[in-house]
């Protein structure tokens, strides 16, 4: 991949990878992950805050031509939209690096996960609880893939605050997938997620291979 195509600057001349795009020269294994959402839920956000790389986006300004085919309830503020990927690139450890996928949230792009999804090894389900509707196709989505997920809560100032328990009831959710708070603005905790998410994975392959 060209990261040089990362570098939106008018002016730039492109010149290859900077030195921040080369890869640890410990990683020895690379794994992808894609994160996915209803419209307006951060996901751009998330995959921008924990990239230890400059962020692919595909953001685009709204226009009229989506009233009356994408739905904008709760975020009407919203002026751009992602119309094909959000990518970006952490270190989970010296060994570990991480490619992450973030998709569009609107229903019309979700032909695009076909792509997106190809090779990943899961997903992070980012929910806005100010309308937690907006993520049940999403869920039924992955479910229908069977690809394995964790929940992240995405804190907006404004959100209403339920307790755990009663969102995995209201997200229809098994016991067994973890539900994380989160700030999709935060480095931190959104490396959190993702780490949170490995663990999951590596738990669920342990587990595959014991015997029954």
């Amino acid at each position: 991949m060209d990261y040089s195509a990362f570098d939106t600057g008018h002016d730039a001349v492109p010149s290859g990878p900077r030195r921040e795009h080369l890869l640890p020269h410990t990683a020895t294994a690379a794994v992808k992950a894609v994160v996915v959402g209803g419209f307006g839920v951060g996901k751009t956000t998330f995959v921008g805050a924990v990239s230890e790389i400059r962020p692919l986006t595909t953001e685009e300004t709204m226009t009229q031509a989506g009233v009356g085919v994408d739905d904008p309830g709760g975020v009407r503020t919203k002026t751009a939209t992602t119309v094909a990927m959000d990518f970006g690139r952490i270190s989970i450890n010296e060994q570990l690096v991480l490619y992450l996928f973030g998709t569009p949230g609107q229903e019309r792009f979700w032909f695009l996960w076909n792509g997106l999804f190809e090779g990943a090894l899961g997903a992070v389900v980012l929910i806005d609880t100010r309308r937690i509707e907006v993520s049940f196709d999403v869920l039924g989505r992955l479910e229908e893939r069977a690809v394995p997920f964790v929940v992240a809560i995405n804190s907006f100032p404004e959100s209403p605050h339920y307790d755990l328990d009663a969102l995995r009831a209201a997200l229809d959710l098994p016991p067994t997938v973890p539900i994380l708070s989160c700030d999709a603005r935060s480095r931190e905790s959104s490396r959190d997620v993702l780490i949170a998410l490995m663990h999951y994975l590596r738990s669920l392959s342990t587990a595959a291979l014991e015997p029954s």
